[in-house]
Protein backbone atom coordinates (compact mmCIF):
# COMPACT_ATOMS: atom_id res chain seq x y z
CA UNK A 1 0.00 0.00 0.00
CA UNK A 2 2.98 2.02 0.54
CA UNK A 3 4.68 1.95 -2.64
CA UNK A 4 1.02 2.47 -4.29
CA UNK A 5 1.10 6.00 -2.33
CA UNK A 6 4.26 6.58 -3.65
CA UNK A 7 4.05 6.21 -7.35
CA UNK A 8 1.09 8.98 -7.93
CA UNK A 9 3.08 11.32 -5.50
CA UNK A 10 6.62 10.35 -7.62
CA UNK A 11 4.65 11.22 -10.47
CA UNK A 12 3.08 14.83 -9.02
CA UNK A 13 7.01 15.45 -8.97
CA UNK A 14 7.87 14.54 -12.04
CA UNK A 15 5.29 16.44 -13.68
CA UNK A 16 5.66 19.70 -11.69
CA UNK A 17 9.08 19.79 -12.08
CA UNK A 18 8.25 19.26 -16.04
CA UNK A 19 6.32 22.70 -15.82
CA UNK A 20 8.21 24.46 -13.33
CA UNK A 21 11.29 23.60 -16.39
CA UNK A 22 8.73 24.92 -18.65
CA UNK A 23 8.01 27.82 -17.33
CA UNK A 24 10.96 29.06 -16.76
CA UNK A 25 12.12 31.90 -17.99
CA UNK A 26 13.94 32.16 -21.01
CA UNK A 27 17.83 33.53 -20.44
CA UNK A 28 18.69 36.97 -22.11
CA UNK A 29 20.99 37.43 -24.45
CA UNK A 30 23.95 38.82 -23.72
CA UNK A 31 24.19 42.58 -23.85
CA UNK A 32 26.87 43.63 -26.67
CA UNK A 33 29.65 45.51 -25.09
CA UNK A 34 29.47 48.84 -27.28
CA UNK A 35 32.91 49.18 -28.67
CA UNK A 36 34.84 52.23 -27.38
CA UNK A 37 34.73 55.26 -30.48
CA UNK A 38 37.87 55.53 -31.94
CA UNK A 39 39.74 58.50 -32.24
CA UNK A 40 39.43 58.79 -35.85
CA UNK A 41 35.96 58.69 -35.55
CA UNK A 42 35.45 61.11 -33.26
CA UNK A 43 37.75 63.30 -35.34
CA UNK A 44 35.67 62.63 -38.90
CA UNK A 45 32.15 63.32 -37.21
CA UNK A 46 33.75 66.79 -35.61
CA UNK A 47 34.95 67.56 -38.96
CA UNK A 48 31.46 66.79 -40.84
CA UNK A 49 29.82 69.18 -38.45
CA UNK A 50 32.72 71.74 -38.45
CA UNK A 51 32.25 71.77 -42.38
CA UNK A 52 28.72 72.27 -41.96
CA UNK A 53 28.63 74.40 -39.81
CA UNK A 54 31.60 76.75 -41.13
CA UNK A 55 30.08 76.29 -44.83
CA UNK A 56 26.43 77.13 -43.52
CA UNK A 57 28.01 80.44 -42.39
CA UNK A 58 29.87 81.50 -45.09
CA UNK A 59 26.89 81.20 -47.68
CA UNK A 60 24.94 83.49 -44.78
CA UNK A 61 27.49 85.88 -45.20
CA UNK A 62 27.76 85.76 -48.81
CA UNK A 63 23.97 86.31 -49.50
CA UNK A 64 24.62 89.38 -46.87
CA UNK A 65 27.30 90.82 -49.22
CA UNK A 66 25.37 89.98 -52.65
CA UNK A 67 22.18 91.71 -51.43
CA UNK A 68 25.11 94.96 -50.98
CA UNK A 69 27.00 94.26 -53.95
CA UNK A 70 23.52 94.60 -56.03
CA UNK A 71 22.60 97.62 -54.25
CA UNK A 72 25.58 99.12 -55.09
CA UNK A 73 25.45 98.20 -58.55
CA UNK A 74 21.53 100.08 -58.88
CA UNK A 75 23.52 103.05 -56.97
CA UNK A 76 26.05 102.94 -59.80
CA UNK A 77 23.47 103.29 -62.17
CA UNK A 78 21.36 105.74 -60.51
CA UNK A 79 24.63 107.89 -59.92
CA UNK A 80 25.41 107.78 -63.90
CA UNK A 81 21.94 108.68 -64.86
CA UNK A 82 21.77 112.14 -62.38
CA UNK A 83 25.24 112.92 -63.74
CA UNK A 84 24.25 112.48 -67.57
CA UNK A 85 21.37 115.24 -66.23
CA UNK A 86 23.91 117.05 -64.58
CA UNK A 87 22.12 117.26 -61.15
CA UNK A 88 25.92 115.41 -59.69
CA UNK A 89 29.42 115.66 -60.42
CA UNK A 90 31.97 112.87 -61.68
CA UNK A 91 33.54 112.64 -58.61
CA UNK A 92 29.98 111.09 -56.82
CA UNK A 93 29.93 108.67 -59.70
CA UNK A 94 33.54 107.47 -58.39
CA UNK A 95 32.37 107.30 -54.71
CA UNK A 96 29.55 104.67 -55.72
CA UNK A 97 31.65 103.42 -58.00
CA UNK A 98 34.41 102.18 -55.55
CA UNK A 99 32.20 101.07 -52.93
CA UNK A 100 30.50 98.80 -55.58
CA UNK A 101 34.26 97.62 -56.46
CA UNK A 102 34.73 97.15 -52.64
CA UNK A 103 31.33 95.09 -52.18
CA UNK A 104 31.99 92.92 -55.27
CA UNK A 105 35.31 92.04 -53.37
CA UNK A 106 33.81 91.09 -50.22
CA UNK A 107 31.84 88.42 -52.10
CA UNK A 108 34.86 87.32 -54.26
CA UNK A 109 36.64 86.81 -51.01
CA UNK A 110 33.68 84.68 -49.51
CA UNK A 111 33.39 82.80 -52.04
CA UNK A 112 36.93 81.90 -52.08
CA UNK A 113 36.58 80.54 -48.60
CA UNK A 114 34.08 78.73 -49.24
CA UNK A 115 35.86 77.06 -52.10
CA UNK A 116 38.72 75.91 -49.94
CA UNK A 117 36.16 75.32 -46.57
CA UNK A 118 37.30 71.66 -46.93
CA UNK A 119 40.88 71.95 -47.01
CA UNK A 120 41.23 74.45 -44.17
CA UNK A 121 39.57 71.86 -42.28
CA UNK A 122 41.30 69.21 -43.42
CA UNK A 123 44.45 71.33 -42.74
CA UNK A 124 43.58 71.97 -39.02
CA UNK A 125 42.61 68.27 -37.99
CA UNK A 126 45.38 67.46 -39.30
CA UNK A 127 47.70 69.22 -37.39
CA UNK A 128 46.12 68.44 -34.21
CA UNK A 129 46.23 64.88 -34.72
CA UNK A 130 50.28 65.53 -35.35
CA UNK A 131 50.78 67.82 -32.53
CA UNK A 132 49.31 64.94 -30.21
CA UNK A 133 52.02 62.78 -32.11
CA UNK A 134 54.45 64.92 -31.22
CA UNK A 135 53.70 65.75 -27.86
CA UNK A 136 54.06 61.70 -27.24
CA UNK A 137 57.62 61.78 -28.56
CA UNK A 138 58.17 64.59 -26.81
CA UNK A 139 60.19 67.78 -26.87
CA UNK A 140 61.79 68.68 -29.87
CA UNK A 141 65.04 70.94 -29.33
CA UNK A 142 66.21 73.78 -30.89
CA UNK A 143 67.10 73.39 -34.60
CA UNK A 144 66.09 69.65 -34.12
CA UNK A 145 64.33 67.84 -37.45
CA UNK A 146 61.68 65.71 -36.84
CA UNK A 147 60.61 63.24 -39.31
CA UNK A 148 58.07 60.50 -38.93
CA UNK A 149 55.77 58.36 -41.91
CA UNK A 150 53.16 61.53 -41.52
CA UNK A 151 54.72 64.72 -40.55
CA UNK A 152 58.26 66.08 -40.63
CA UNK A 153 58.82 69.18 -37.61
CA UNK A 154 61.58 71.77 -37.66
CA UNK A 155 61.91 73.65 -34.12
CA UNK A 156 63.74 76.11 -35.85
CA UNK A 157 66.55 78.34 -34.40
CA UNK A 158 65.61 81.60 -34.03
CA UNK A 159 62.51 83.72 -32.93
CA UNK A 160 59.20 83.80 -35.86
CA UNK A 161 57.00 86.65 -36.74
CA UNK A 162 54.23 86.36 -39.46
CA UNK A 163 55.88 89.65 -40.58
CA UNK A 164 58.72 87.60 -41.85
CA UNK A 165 56.11 86.14 -44.24
CA UNK A 166 57.49 88.19 -47.32
CA UNK A 167 60.89 87.06 -47.76
CA UNK A 168 58.95 83.31 -48.00
CA UNK A 169 57.04 84.78 -51.02
CA UNK A 170 59.97 86.37 -52.63
CA UNK A 171 62.05 83.22 -52.41
CA UNK A 172 58.98 81.00 -53.76
CA UNK A 173 58.01 83.61 -56.58
CA UNK A 174 61.25 83.77 -57.89
CA UNK A 175 62.53 79.86 -58.04
CA UNK A 176 59.20 78.60 -58.98
CA UNK A 177 57.48 81.58 -60.86
CA UNK A 178 54.32 81.61 -59.28
CA UNK A 179 52.95 82.87 -56.26
CA UNK A 180 53.56 80.82 -52.65
CA UNK A 181 49.97 79.30 -52.59
CA UNK A 182 48.93 80.54 -49.27
CA UNK A 183 45.92 78.35 -47.75
CA UNK A 184 45.61 80.60 -44.46
CA UNK A 185 47.50 83.51 -43.44
CA UNK A 186 47.15 84.30 -39.24
CA UNK A 187 43.82 83.37 -37.58
CA UNK A 188 41.04 82.11 -40.03
CA UNK A 189 37.41 81.44 -38.77
CA UNK A 190 37.88 77.58 -38.20
CA UNK A 191 40.42 78.20 -35.68
CA UNK A 192 38.51 80.51 -33.81
CA UNK A 193 36.11 78.52 -33.87
CA UNK A 194 38.13 75.57 -32.11
CA UNK A 195 39.75 78.11 -30.01
CA UNK A 196 43.00 77.19 -31.90
CA UNK A 197 45.86 79.49 -31.82
CA UNK A 198 47.01 80.26 -35.42
CA UNK A 199 47.97 84.09 -35.58
CA UNK A 200 51.56 83.82 -35.67
CA UNK A 201 51.20 80.61 -38.67
CA UNK A 202 50.22 80.56 -41.92
CA UNK A 203 49.43 76.95 -43.71
CA UNK A 204 50.81 76.37 -47.58
CA UNK A 205 48.82 73.67 -49.44
CA UNK A 206 51.87 72.15 -50.52
CA UNK A 207 52.68 68.29 -50.65
CA UNK A 208 56.22 68.04 -48.51
CA UNK A 209 57.18 65.10 -51.06
CA UNK A 210 56.69 67.08 -53.96
CA UNK A 211 59.72 69.40 -55.08
CA UNK A 212 58.29 72.44 -54.28
CA UNK A 213 57.25 71.15 -50.88
CA UNK A 214 60.73 69.86 -50.54
CA UNK A 215 62.80 73.31 -51.57
CA UNK A 216 60.26 74.92 -49.36
CA UNK A 217 61.48 73.20 -46.30
CA UNK A 218 65.22 73.35 -47.33
CA UNK A 219 64.40 77.35 -47.56
CA UNK A 220 62.98 77.26 -43.90
CA UNK A 221 65.15 75.35 -42.35
CA UNK A 222 68.43 77.22 -43.77
CA UNK A 223 66.89 80.23 -42.50
CA UNK A 224 66.26 79.04 -38.78
CA UNK A 225 62.31 78.73 -39.65
CA UNK A 226 60.22 76.56 -37.38
CA UNK A 227 57.54 74.58 -39.83
CA UNK A 228 55.84 71.11 -39.75
CA UNK A 229 54.44 69.44 -42.73
CA UNK A 230 52.05 67.30 -42.74
CA UNK A 231 51.98 64.28 -45.47
CA UNK A 232 48.91 62.00 -43.84
CA UNK A 233 45.73 62.97 -44.37
CA UNK A 234 42.31 61.50 -42.48
CA UNK A 235 40.91 58.69 -44.04
CA UNK A 236 37.45 58.73 -45.47
CA UNK A 237 37.20 62.37 -44.99
CA UNK A 238 39.65 64.18 -46.71
CA UNK A 239 43.18 64.88 -47.73
CA UNK A 240 45.16 67.55 -46.82
CA UNK A 241 49.28 67.48 -47.22
CA UNK A 242 50.60 70.80 -46.38
CA UNK A 243 53.06 73.47 -44.73
CA UNK A 244 52.22 74.59 -41.87
CA UNK A 245 54.46 77.87 -40.81
CA UNK A 246 55.35 79.23 -37.66
CA UNK A 247 55.00 76.84 -34.13
CA UNK A 248 52.41 74.16 -33.70
CA UNK A 249 48.90 75.79 -33.18
CA UNK A 250 47.42 75.04 -29.41
CA UNK A 251 44.43 75.21 -27.84
CA UNK A 252 43.35 77.87 -25.85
Amino acid sequence: MFARTLVPVALMFCASGAYSQKKKPAAKPKAVTAQPVSELSKLRDEYIKATKEYQASLKRLLTLYQESALKAEQRVAQSQKLLADGLISKRDVEKSESALADANLKVSAVQQQIATADTTIAQALIEIEGDKQIARLGRVPKGKLLRTTSFIRYNGTGSWLLSQAGKIEVFFQQTFKRPLPIAVFGQGAIHNQWRLDHHNAMDISLNPDGAEGQALMNFLQSNGIPFSAFRGAIPGVATGPHIHIGMPSHRY
